[in-house]
């Protein structure tokens, strides 16, 4: 028997509730939401659908009805709008947290926190601060979804497996992310070293070009939003990777934003490098052999993030 709790029924958290009930990841699933009207109803569009899947529950349900849960991911907040940055939402986001923290940590206690609401890496920070939970437990989605982007951006080159695409990107969920090329393989082959490693090859994959990679990564949000108005389905898949891998206790590595104590020379910030994710949430942090360039860009990341937290109220 697994509990989530999710808290925000937007399209993120809506979106998430419906796949974790479609993956078999929770057996029960309580949807809280400011618009109590709102959770009933996507509740009961999950629930309707159950007879074709394995058996679960799903409800919506007030803060009270978090006591017990394994995970509780937080996914309110204002939606990113065409144009605008992550960064930019910060303050209004702040806010909502800090109303949410004190309700969902009374009733849910010590579980294990996923922070999605963006900015995310400054709204994991302001969780950390102000709820008294242990560190590990506070795991902000992060990088994930930026590093599935690339992944599959490196698969589409080389017309290959996603899984095996080995590549990473660190530092902020948002514009000063970055790729540690240095560590970028497919199948222990370098990514630039690949196409002519291949025996028999058509000859037809395109020269790869890293800046084109980066571009698509950094815009890949944007260009959803300007599209559709939201992103919500590869954002979902994401955290519930994160949500199966704290529930499994298999400790799995990925890119979740947390608080970093001196890790690559950073304190007193949020943000994502390798992590070990397992059942009491990040298990230990590892340290990647990054150039001295990476260092230097996950450090000009930090201090963007800073810049955010220094210019609000917590």
């Amino acid at each position: 028997m697994n509990k989530i709790t999710v808290i925000g029924t937007g399209s993120v958290g809506s979106t998430i509730s419906y796949a974790l009930s479609l993956l078999g990841i929770a057996s029960e699933i309580v949807m809280i939401d400011i618009n109590n009207e709102k959770a009933l109803g996507e509740a009961l569009d999950i629930r309707q659908g159950a007879p074709f899947f394995s058996p679960f529950n799903v409800y919506a349900g007030s803060y009270e009805d978090a006591v017990g849960s394994d995970i509780v991911v937080i996914t309110s907040g204002i939606a990113r709008k065409p144009g605008q940055t992550r960064l930019e939402l910060a303050q209004t986001n702040v806010n909502v947290m800090k109303s949410i923290i004190p309700n969902i940590t009374r009733y849910a206690g010590d579980t294990n926190y996923v922070i999605v609401s963006n900015p995310v890496d400054v709204m994991t920070y302001v969780f950390c601060k102000k709820s008294g939970i242990p560190h590990n437990k506070i795991i902000g989605s992060g990088t994930i979804l930026d590093t599935s982007r690339l992944r599959t951006r490196i698969s589409e080159y080389y017309k290959i497996n996603q899984k095996n695409v080995h590549a990473y990107v660190l530092g902020e969920h948002g514009d000063s992310a970055f790729i540690p090329w240095s560590l970028a393989n497919i199948s222990n082959i370098p990514i630039t070293e690949y196409n002519k490693s291949v025996i028999n090859s058509n000859g037809m994959a395109p020269q790869f070009d890293m800046a084109e990679v980066e571009e698509y990564v950094r815009k890949s949000g944007a260009s959803v939003i300007e599209r559709k108005g939201a992103t919500f389905y590869a954002v979902s898949t994401s955290v519930c990777y994160l949500c199966k891998s704290l529930l499994t206790g298999i400790d799995t590595t990925m890119t979740v934003s947390s608080m970093l104590n001196g890790e690559y020379g950073l304190d007193d910030v949020c943000l994502s490098i390798l992590s070990l994710v397992g059942k009491n949430g990040i298990e230990s942090k590892i340290m990647l052999p990054l150039t001295d360039g990476e260092i230097q860009s996950l450090h000009k990341s930090a201090d963007a993030i800073k810049n955010v937290i220094n210019s609000i109220e917590i």
